[in-house]
């Protein structure tokens, strides 16, 4: 999705992209965008909700002017990871680590929304400052949505079967493309090099590092990183 976010004064409001499951038990993967007064920098805000909880936040600076022309902004999701891109660029990666309790979107089909909306009593510094309304309209803008690969993969007894996501009536080479997001199970290390430098120079949020809000321990994902590469390195020590 390419879009152009609401320029001056936007302080109180969130635009959104994010996909989104019906129901109370509902699974999420969030862009948000929170606006700021005139002259401070937008907050990317991402979220990742299974079974209705979420609790995963992730926020970035973006690294040019949102507002100023359009940006593409996009999610993989597949049974092994989801990843959000800013024009191309991995900024998170959500991985399914289901076999270690951690809960992971992967059986309720979800669609696609998009809003702008006011939430002042969050959005901006915590929501000490509010909408101005006297600034608007606020408009932010919409374009060339594409969703030309996207399906939904076949669920038996709650365990993702191994057949190949295949849109029915795409073309051989759409389907080709297809079958490669919905196989992937990691990143390549270029991209990897990319994810590293976003998460260092423009992250400005981690739930997996709040121990403040986690008192009682961070989420079991949150150590995964750390605890493969313990293992990497008594691989190593025994060899």
């Amino acid at each position: 999705m390419q879009i152009k976010l609401v320029p001056g004064n936007s302080a109180g409001t969130v635009t959104t992209f994010y996909l989104k499951s019906q129901g109370l038990t509902w699974d999420e993967i969030d862009f948000e965008f929170l606006g700021n007064v005139s002259g401070d920098p937008y907050i990317l805000h991402t979220n990742v909700y299974t079974q209705g909880k979420g609790d995963r936040e992730q926020q970035f600076y973006l690294w040019f002017d949102p507002t100023a022309e359009f940006h593409n902004y996009s999610i993989l999701w597949n049974p092994s990871h989801i990843v959000f891109y800013v024009d191309g660029k991995p900024i998170r990666e959500f991985k399914n680590l289901d076999a270690m309790g951690v809960a992971y979107p992967k059986s309720q089909p979800m669609r696609m929304y998009g809003s702008l909306w006011n939430a002042d009593d969050w959005a901006t510094r915590g929501g000490l400052v509010k909408t101005n309304w006297s600034e608007g309209p606020f408009v932010a803008s919409f374009m060339n949505y594409n969703s030309e690969n996207a399906c939904i993969w076949s669920i038996d007894n709650g365990t993702t079967t191994n057949t190949p996501c295949s849109p029915s009536g795409s073309s051989s080479s759409s389907s080709t493309s297809t079958s490669e997001w919905f196989s992937q199970r990691g990143m390549d290390s270029s991209s990897r090099k990319v994810l590293k430098w976003v998460q260092k120079k423009f992250m400005v949020y981690n739930y997996c590092k709040d121990k403040k809000r986690f008192w009682q321990g961070l989420p079991v994902e949150c150590g995964a990183k750390k605890n493969n590469k313990n293992k990497n390195k008594n691989k190593n020590i025994k060899s």
